[in-house]
């Protein structure tokens, strides 16, 4: 049950980056920053999927 819980949050916070990162780059706002924050979120996505199948 906590995994199915942490998974919804990680989507939760991948679908939040990915419409801030369209806005961004749509309309010009928050720069870079924004750029910065959806690589660090899909390298931590990355870490998580690859160390999860590695656990079994």
């Amino acid at each position: 049950m906590g995994k199915k819980i942490m998974l919804g949050i990680l989507w939760t916070i991948a679908v939040v980056l990915f419409v801030f990162w369209a806005l961004g780059l749509a309309l010009h706002i928050a720069g870079n920053l924004i750029h910065i924050f959806l690589l660090l979120a899909i390298a931590i996505a990355i870490y998580n999927f690859l160390k999860s199948r590695t656990a079994f």
